[in-house]
């Protein structure tokens, strides 16, 4: 179930996507579609969310967003590298977006690795501009159960590219 809280930061961010004649893609990982259901839950949504992409396995990464072998080599999946690749790749796999944005991290309560808590949450959000693709990386610990997690990522990433969106 979608949080009330995660509703309302998706219907801001469609009101501020549309008043600027933006799409939105999404690219999808530790949030497993949260962000895109949260966004399509909102009616009248087909006017600023364009397509969204759930990419759990490093292959799935690789095929549909082209992050690249070498990043998730070096870096790993939960990176703040890995995060730019896969926000850039939504873009550049949904031509008539404008705004990508993907979450990679580690809900547990499993999966962490030195130095890779539990609910450490990377973050990547990328613009298309008349220079190309601009893209910027955030990362976040959360605290919580494995939902928790998730939901926080969720309204974490909305509300990011929303003030994003307000500052221009």
């Amino acid at each position: 179930m979608i949080q009330s809280t995660n509703l309302q930061l998706a219907e801001k961010l469609g009101v501020l996507l549309k008043s600027k004649a933006m799409l939105l893609a999404t690219a999808e990982s530790c949030t497993g579609g949260l962000i895109a259901a949260s966004c399509t839950a909102i009616d009248g949504s087909s006017q600023w969310f364009e397509r969204g992409f759930v990419t759990y396995s490093n292959a799935a990464k690789q095929e549909n967003l082209n992050v690249s072998f070498d990043t998730l080599d070096r870096f790993g999946a939960v990176s703040e590298e890995t995060a730019m690749e896969m926000a850039s790749g939504a873009l550049a796999s949904a031509v008539a977006a404008n705004i990508g944005i993907s979450t990679t991290g580690i809900a547990g309560p499993t999966g962490s690795t030195p130095g890779k808590p539990v609910g450490m949450v990377c973050f990547g959000l990328a613009k298309r501009t008349q220079d190309g693709i601009v893209t910027r990386a955030y990362t976040h610990i959360f605290d919580g159960d494995r939902s928790q997690i998730r939901e926080q990522a969720v309204a974490f990433i909305i509300n990011a590219t929303a003030e994003l969106l307000e500052q221009e």
